[in-house]
């Protein structure tokens, strides 16, 4: 009798299935910004505290309290809405919903976003303040790629010749 019954799993795993869409459509929504599937994202949650420094090669969304220094090399730095950082940063690109106290080099980007708050210079490429962000410090525009070495080689040997 209990043979000929077929077991439920295809059912029960239907339902899961569903959740587990439901859960990255929510995920998705918090992935920062031009993070692509491809793209490792690692994320620190409003739970933890880091003291020291943290170094890495993937994008980074930050939602704890960190204190310290921050190395994101060629990756993109998140601050979440609930993050407290008090940390030098560098990365190429960085996007504050939240707050930081520290000095801030991006070779890319910088935004601080409506309700993010910045207490410290900032260094980058190319910057974006929201109305409503709050900002203290200095803004040094810094193109300096390759295209900049360049222009200063060019200028030096003119002026040298």
């Amino acid at each position: 009798m209990w043979d000929k019954k077929k077991p439920d799993t295809p059912q029960a795993a239907a339902p899961e299935t569903t959740n587990m869409l439901a859960n990255k459509k929510s995920t998705d929504a918090m992935r920062p910004l031009d993070a692509t599937p491809d793209r490792a994202t690692g994320r620190l949650g409003s739970g933890l505290r880091v003291k020291g420094d943290i170094t890495g090669t993937e994008d980074l969304l930050i939602e704890g309290l960190v204190e310290g220094l921050i190395q994101l090399e060629g990756r993109k730095l998140t601050v979440g809405t609930k993050a407290k950082l008090t940390a030098d940063i560098n990365a190429r690109d960085v996007v504050v919903y939240g707050y930081v106290k520290g000095n801030v080099r991006a070779k890319g980007r910088i935004e601080i976003k409506k309700d993010g708050s910045v207490i410290g210079n900032l260094t980058t490429a190319q910057i974006m303040i929201e109305d409503g962000a709050d900002f203290k410090g200095s803004i040094e525009i810094d193109r300096g790629g390759p295209e900049e070495a360049d222009k200063n080689a060019a200028s030096r040997a003119a002026t040298a010749g």
